[in-house]
């Protein structure tokens, strides 16, 4: 017997949240705290649903059993919560534009990394930056990593395909510059033009492991998403990404997350924007 609807908003007894709580937060740093039962339970349906389970515990089991890892990313995918849009946060990409992009102008390579990318919008964002700034003609020698640890995000990301209500804030030129209206049943809308998509690589990626070989960058975008994380995750999370960065390279975390109380080695350049000391005189200048 499958759980039924009436069942979705049933807490999880203490014993099944405190596993499902365990396993989040070992693997991907999810602080699952107490008095989201409800909310657990709620997300939680559908998975079970989908898996054959007929309980929280033969699900969970079914997760661990999953070599492919699979489940445990849709367990995640389920249990958290993927908003953007297109320039979220626009004093990032105005900085980027102004600051970031000015002082880099005569590299012969630029590596960006959007981590905890989500649906695609940011990776996208960062490219029309690029291309306006830079020119097409630099496209080629700009490679944008896009990692996120959801599959489902990534599969919708990769696809560079928004309705045009996605694109609210952006303007029209902007939009016609870089994006290619949908036809037929694509109808309402854009696909990202070639050139978008060929400088972005999408990767699926746990934040608590990231590859040693990972950079360096000198940016590294990774916003909103250390909210589910606890001080001593977010603390791992934030090394992991310092030691990411080139010397004199730039962090830009959400306008909502605080690196106080985190010893992360960055000097601070303003709200949600930090540099790993180093780098050239004229980088220290900017």
């Amino acid at each position: 017997m499958r759980p039924s609807d009436s069942e979705a908003c049933v807490p999880l007894r203490p014993g099944e949240f405190s596993k499902i709580r365990q396993l989040a937060y070992q693997t991907f740093g999810l602080d699952l705290r107490t008095g989201k039962e409800t909310l657990v339970s709620t997300r939680l349906q559908k998975q079970i649903r989908l898996s054959g389970s007929r309980s929280f515990d033969e699900y969970y089991r079914h997760v661990i059993a999953d070599r492919s890892g699979e489940s445990l990313a849709n367990l995640i995918d389920a249990l958290t919560t993927n908003h953007t849009s297109f320039f979220r946060e626009p004093a990032h990409f105005d900085f980027f534009r102004r600051v970031f992009l000015p002082a880099w102008r005569g590299r012969p390579s630029l590596d960006i990394w959007s981590a905890a990318c989500s649906s695609g919008e940011e990776p996208y964002s960062l490219a029309m930056c690029v291309l306006d700034e830079l020119g097409v003609s630099a496209a080629g020698n700009v490679r944008i990593l896009a990692s996120d640890i959801s599959n489902r995000v990534l599969s919708k990301a990769k696809q560079g395909v928004y309705s045009a209500e996605r694109f609210e804030g952006v303007s029209i030129s902007e939009v016609r510059k870089h994006w290619l209206r949908g036809e037929g049943s694509c109808v309402g809308s854009y696909r990202a033009k070639t050139e978008l998509r060929e400088m972005i690589e999408f990767r699926r990626m746990n934040l608590l492991e990231v590859p040693a070989e990972t950079g360096p960058f000198p940016v590294i975008f990774c916003r909103n998403v250390m909210i589910y994380f606890d001080k001593p995750t977010q603390t791992k999370v934030v090394e992991r990404l310092a030691a990411c960065l080139e010397p004199g390279g730039y962090l830009l975390t959400g306008h909502a997350e605080s690196l106080t109380g985190i010893n992360h080695g960055l000097d601070y350049v303003q709200p949600a924007i930090y540099r790993r000391p180093g780098g050239s005189a004229e980088q220290r200048r900017t």
